[in-house]
């Protein structure tokens, strides 16, 4: 389903929770290229602030989620995500590859673990696989 963002259609909009500015920035350029509206939060505690500002919660597609930060980490954040969000897929990006956690996050519903520095491409194609996979369950 594609939005409409001030006068140009977007493929969706993605929420990208890095408490790294500079990683938010690349993310979030690589993902606006690719047609997507992004909307950045620093931690997990800013994402779920800004998921539930206002009347009704924000609509998003796909988020994506670092793992360790400050105040709210992203395991804790993702569990509040799942919980709460539970048919929004969740993608892991972290600087931190760990196959055993990766492998129970995959279990537990999140849609792809991607480690940085991500590829443009890999990157692109993880969010529309999960935007495919999120439009499956929908229908």
């Amino acid at each position: 389903m594609a939005w409409l963002v001030s006068d140009r259609a977007v493929e969706g909009r993605i929420l990208v929770v890095d408490d790294e500015e500079q990683i938010r920035k690349v993310v979030g350029t690589v993902l606006r290229k690719g047609g997507f509206d992004v909307v950045e939060a620093e931690d997990g505690a800013k994402a779920i602030e800004a998921l539930n500002t206002g009347e009704n919660p924000m609509m998003i597609d796909v988020i994506i989620c670092d793992i360790r930060m400050p105040h709210v980490n992203g395991t804790e954040a993702i569990k509040y995500f799942r919980a709460q969000y539970p048919s929004v897929p969740i993608i892991v990006l972290t600087a931190y590859p760990d196959f055993q956690l990766a492998t129970s996050m995959i279990k537990d519903g999140v849609a792809d673990y991607l480690v940085k520095p991500v590829d443009r491409d890999r990157l692109l194609t993880a969010v529309k696989q999960a935007m495919e996979k999120r439009e499956l369950f929908a229908s």
